[in-house]
């Protein structure tokens, strides 16, 4: 099986430009309701995650409460990445009554959100134990947080696609009807973007041949069937790496996986997220 990718901190002034965008709906001009808590009162909080989840998302967390009160003191018992029990205590808080109230739906946002990708990653990388398969995330994330969630994905063992449209280039059906064909659309992104990593999506198997001739450096099988997948894999032989896409589920991957392709592509790590159940309840001094 790969190794994990690391999961490395995310920058800082990623977390706080989310964590002020959430708050600016939010909170907006002030929170009326915070405003019924004595103005100096003291609170403590606890944390405690309500179902089997891996964590994901404790500096968007932090950074909440950082933001309303520098001086809150945060104490974790689990870090990104740590798989959880049901019950269990995770975080302790202890700071201005009025900060915790208020920063605390965004908080949690964040970190169901986050902690929803992680434990779904984490279920898709574990159906393919003992296999070489790198389960990668796609571009069908949550608008304005496709950072944090591949971060999430991470989180959960999961290894990144493209970030976005920018960083490498996947040639689809439409680019190639527009270019005319696989080696007039591979040409021209040579030639445009030569340093790019350069991956053509094919629906059958003589496009598969087209994309080897061209010399792409990954191909995406989209749809295909089984039988057709070890076919390609075998037409392949290593030549380039190998990426499923399509009809990819809990029921399906772990047979894609053993085809023997490099990756499989798993929308639903960023897509169809599930809200970790998180409970956090205050006591005030």
């Amino acid at each position: 099986m790969t190794s994990n990718p690391p999961i490395t901190p995310p920058p800082a002034d990623l977390v706080l430009a989310d964590v002020e965008r959430a708050f600016a709906e939010d909170i907006g001009a002030g929170d009326a309701t915070a405003d019924l808590l004595p103005a100096g009162a003291s609170a403590k909080a606890t944390l405690t995650c309500r179902e089997e989840a891996v964590i994901a998302g404790t500096a968007w967390f932090d950074a909440c409460f950082r933001k309303l009160d520098p001086s809150v003191r945060i104490h974790w018992q689990a870090k990104d990445g740590a798989r959880v029990a049901p019950g269990s205590v995770i975080c302790q808080l202890e700071g201005q009554a009025r900060a915790l109230v208020s920063a605390e739906r965004s908080a949690l946002n964040f970190l169901q959100l986050l902690s929803g990708t992680a434990t779904m990653t984490a279920a898709y990388v574990a159906a393919v134990t003992g296999t070489t398969v790198r389960v990668l995330d796609t571009r069908k994330t949550v608008p304005g947080l496709r950072l944090a969630q591949k971060y999430a994905v991470r989180c959960g063992g999961g290894h990144n696609h493209r970030i976005g449209l920018y960083d490498a280039i996947l040639v689809k059906e439409n680019h190639i009807i527009a270019a005319g064909s696989i080696a007039n659309a591979v040409d021209a992104a040579r030639r445009l973007h030569p340093k790019l990593l350069l991956e053509v999506e094919v629906e059958n198997l003589d496009e598969l041949q087209q994309a080897l001739n061209a010399g792409v450096d990954r191909i995406m099988l989209d749809n295909f069937t089984i039988p057709l997948m070890r076919e390609a894999v075998a037409i392949t032989a290593g030549r380039v790496s190998l990426e499923i896409s399509g009809n990819v589920d809990l029921s399906t991957i772990r047979a894609y996986a053993e085809t023997g392709v490099d990756f499989i592509s798993v929308g639903a790590l960023t897509k169809h997220v599930h809200a970790v159940d998180l409970s956090l309840r205050l006591q005030f001094a």
